[in-house]
C-alpha cells in the first residue's frame, strides 16, 4: 500500500513518523514539500519536495505511483494545493482524507477582530494600532504595503521578498514560541495590534495569550473551508488510524 501525505506541518511530520513506525507489511509512505522553505524539517519515510503542475500532474503521479491513500496534511491556509487534492483525487479514484488541527478559539479577556483575508486584516489595523506583529508569514505581504504610517514587525521562518511595507523590521525564527517569550517580543516591540491567521496548535499560540495579556487587539484571518465531501481528521493518530482500514 502506497500513502502520499501532502505535507510541511508538524502534524504532517507526526503521522509519517506513526505510519513510518507502523507495523504494516507493504505500507509505503512518501511525503511531499512544497519547496517554499530553505531549510524544512524533514519527516521519516520517502520524501520528494516541489510541485506537480496543477491537478493534472496530481493526478497523474498518484496513478504513475500506485498510490493508494491521499493525505492533504498541509497548512490550513494552503487553499489550492487542497482543491488540486480534491480535484485529482476525485479523477485518479483515490480516497483523500484532510488531517486539519483544530481553529482556536477566543476566550475570555481575548479582543479578537476576525478578517476573511489578508486584504481585510489589513483595512482593519489603522483604526486599531500603529505597531503591528504581524505573524501571517512571508508570503501576502502586499496587502500591507500600501500602510505607510504603520510600523510593522514581521516574523516568518525566511526572509520575505517585495512588495512589504515600508516601516517593517523583519524576525527570521522558527517556531513553536514560548509565552515568556512572545511577552517579550510585545514589550520589546512596543506592539499595540497583532496580526495572524487561525493556524491553530499549540506551537504558535503563546503570541494569543500573550496579547491577551497586554489586552492587545489581535486580527485572526479565518481559515479556507476544508473542499466539500473531504474525510477529516484532526490529529495524525485519527489519520493514522484511517489508513490503517485501507491496508487489510
Amino acid at each position: 500500500m502506497h500513502v502520499l501525505i501532502l505535507g510541511g506541518t508538524g502534524e504532517a511530520r507526526r503521522l509519517a513518523g506513526l505510519l513510518h513506525g507502523a507495523e504494516v507489511a507493504g505500507l509505503r509512505v512518501t511525503s511531499s514539500l512544497a519547496g517554499r522553505v530553505a531549510a524544512p524539517r524533514m519527516p521519516d519515510g520517502e520524501v520528494r519536495v516541489g510541485g506537480f503542475g496543477g491537478v493534472d500532474g496530481l493526478t497523474q503521479w498518484l496513478r504513475t505511483h500506485e498510490v493508494d491513500a491521499l493525505i492533504d496534511a498541509t497548512h490550513p491556509f494552503a487553499r489550492t494545493i487542497s482543491f488540486n487534492a480534491a480535484a485529482a483525487a476525485a479523477a485518479a479514484h483515490v480516497p483523500l482524507l484532510a488531517l486539519r488541527r483544530p481553529g482556536w478559539v477566543p476566550g475570555e479577556g481575548d479582543r479578537w477582530h476576525p478578517a476573511d483575508s489578508l486584504d481585510e486584516a489589513a483595512a482593519l489595523l489603522p483604526a486599531l494600532g500603529r505597531r503591528v506583529f504581524l505573524t501571517t508569514g512571508r508570503m501576502g505581504l502586499a496587502a500591507f504595503a500600501h500602510l505607510d504610517e504603520l510600523w510593522f514587525l514581521m516574523r516568518s521562518v525566511d526572509a520575505p521578498e517585495p512588495p512589504c511595507p515600508v516601516r517593517m523590521e523583519v524576525l527570521l525564527d522558527r517556531g513553536p514560541f514560548t509565552l515568556e517569550g512572545e511577552r517579550e517580543v510585545l514589550r520589546r516591540a512596543a506592539i499595540d495590534v497583532l496580526v495572524t491567521k487561525d493556524s491553530g496548535g499549540a506551537a504558535t499560540s503563546p503570541k494569543l495569550t500573550a496579547a491577551r495579556e497586554a489586552g492587545i487587539p489581535v486580527v485572526v484571518v479565518r481559515r479556507p473551508p476544508v473542499p466539500d465531501g473531504v474525510a477529516l481528521a484532526a490529529t495524525p493518530e485519527e489519520a493514522a488510524a484511517w489508513v490503517r482500514q485501507f491496508s487489510g
